[in-house]
């Protein structure tokens, strides 16, 4: 039980309500004790070569262009996107008459249209152009260099001006809408972009109608297709497996948009620090909807034929059991995004603006309580409710990527080749979701104030 001091002052308090309410605060799970931890140096030197992540890193990294303020952060996400072009043309290429590419199709569609709406949100932030490389095609008029791109001119009815549709030439995009095998899904994705880019100031250029004549992105310079398409082969090409391909490329999707997201969290700290709390808010939500997409990326597993992917896992040497962590923490950057998600926890008392109290007395507590009831400061409010958002979408991932990989390798592999999992012998897969909240402070808080609340309703 813990003594939680009514100090604040709160509206219409009941006269028969003590100044204390005791609280029950939900005891730690006891298998919570340990910090999981990334693997060892060999084995993560191992999987980043598997996937090329050395020379993607350099791709993803590359400052081309120093005055775009959200280069950082868009560039790998734009080259996520392309390499989910590239996994349609896998997909639909493989010639194994059993492979389920009815069901592929549709999820590689719905993670095209995901990424497109995190890409449309990072875009929408941008000030005007922000710096970003573009093309003014209103400007143009109606004359475009063809040099690394594909223009076409076009008025629109009744209308005196001149717009050009300008399209990339590298990018896989445009050729899947002429291959007939992904023509329907080169289509959808096209007007995807136009749907999700209304609100903001530019447009790809992926061959989408721009129907606003909006200014085009440079993507070719930024998104660097034919250097990004040179890294489609693995190192250990020479494995007859179909699903070499598939594992390979769902992974390459997958660290595009952690780097992203490590991007990301650096900001959402800089802009806690600048007291940029609306900023930080609108980031810590994008930051719960990438986490959910880590988890649609990861589901991709699930479509692969079981006898093949157990053959390539052999042929690959893949053991969780060599390792006491789960296969995912052999990625150095999730488990990077993973710890400092954690970490925006030690941020609440400088947004709060109060010091903890080194005797462990209620501080933080009393400060949020005092924030959540009077309301003055409500951008406060968002970014704390953004932060446990982000809480919840990254222990969902952990505990779906659980399940994930019982289906795709066995519940025995699951379990790190454990025939029984107690409570204190917890692995750091299930440690992450099974354990306490991040924010107890504001759990506190809250806690007290539904207390309160129902105190008053039964005056």
């Amino acid at each position: 039980m813990v003594d939680l001091d009514c100090k604040t002052k709160m509206p219409s308090k009941s006269p028969k309500l003590s100044n204390k309410l005791h609280v029950c605060i939900p005891t730690p799970y006891r298998g919570a004790s340990k910090s999981p931890i990334s693997c060892s140096d060999s084995v993560c030197a191992a999987y980043e070569q598997y996937f090329r992540l050395p020379e993607l890193r350099k791709l993803w990294s590359s400052k081309e262009f120093p005055n775009w303020k959200e280069g950082s952060v868009l560039k790998p996400a734009l080259q996520a996107l392309e390499i989910t072009f590239r996994f349609v043309s896998v997909v639909l290429s493989d010639p194994r008459p059993y492979a389920n590419r009815r069901e592929f199709k549709r999820r590689l569609e719905s993670l095209a249209t995901s990424q497109i709406q995190l890409i449309a949100i990072l875009c929408e932030e941008e000030d005007g152009a922000g710096g970003a490389p573009i093309v003014d095609l209103t400007a143009s008029n109606g004359v475009l260099a063809r040099t690394g791109s594909s223009a076409e001119v076009w008025k629109i009815p009744g209308g005196e001006s001149t717009l050009v549709n300008r399209t990339s030439e590298y990018s896989l995009l445009p050729r899947l809408a002429t291959w007939q095998k992904s023509e329907d899904v080169a289509e959808k994705i096209m007007y995807t972009i136009e749907c999700e880019m209304r609100r903001c100031p530019y447009t790809l250029g992926l061959g989408e109608p721009n129907l606003a004549g909006k200014p085009n992105l440079e993507y070719d310079a930024v998104c660097r297709p034919n250097e990004l398409h040179a890294l489609k082969k693995t190192p250990c090409d020479h494995i007859d497996n179909h699903e070499n391909q598939t594992l390979y490329t769902t992974h390459q999707i997958l660290e595009s948009w952690i780097f992203t997201t490590q991007q990301l969290l650096k900001r959402i700290v800089s802009r806690i620090e600048n007291k940029e709390f609306e900023g930080a808010s609108n980031d810590c939500y994008l930051l719960e909807r990438i986490w959910k997409l880590l988890a649609e990326i990861e589901d991709l597993h699930l479509l692969m034929d079981p006898d093949d992917f157990l053959r390539l896992k052999n042929q690959l040497s893949i053991n969780s059991g060599a390792e006491s962590d789960p296969l995912c923490f052999r990625s150095r950057g999730l488990f990077e995004i993973t710890k400092s998600s954690q970490d925006l926890k030690h941020k609440v008392p400088e947004i709060l603006g109060v010091e903890v109290d080194p005797s462990g007395g209620p501080r933080v507590q009393e400060a949020a309580m005092r924030l959540y009831s009077e309301k003055k400061d409500f951008v406060k409010i968002h970014l704390f409710q953004g932060m446990q958002a982000v809480e919840a979408a990254l222990k969902r991932f952990f505990y779906a990527y659980k399940q994930v990989l019982a289906v795709v390798m066995g519940s025995l592999e699951a379990k790190a080749n454990r025939v029984v999992v107690n409570a204190e012998a917890c692995d750091s897969l299930s440690h992450v979701f099974l354990e306490p909240t991040y924010y107890p402070s504001l759990d506190a808080a809250k806690t007290f104030l539904g207390e309160f609340w129902s105190h008053e309703k039964k005056r």
